[in-house]
């Protein structure tokens, strides 16, 4: 009977870059979101607001560390189901 606990698993063939490009559209929208409320708290705290169109004009570069987290995030799931 072989040994199974050390034969290494087959990698699955998402590595977080891919899973990070097919993330992106998800996670500059949330990026997006919260900097839109994170503006209406500083309008209600007597700052200047955020407009949505800036909010979203600041997701598109923030969006890219979120997406890397989220894609670690998701390969570490992947990873720990196989």
């Amino acid at each position: 009977m072989p040994d199974n606990q050390n034969t290494p698993l087959p990698d699955p063939g998402w590595p977080i870059w891919k899973l990070a490009l097919v993330f992106y559209p998800f996670a500059a929208a949330a990026v997006a979101i919260n900097l839109f409320m994170l503006g209406l708290i500083f309008d209600m705290l007597g700052y200047g607001s955020l407009s949505p169109m800036a909010a979203l004009a600041w997701s598109i570069p923030l969006g890219v560390p979120a997406t890397w987290a989220a894609g670690r995030w998701v390969r570490g799931l992947m990873d720990e189901a196989q």
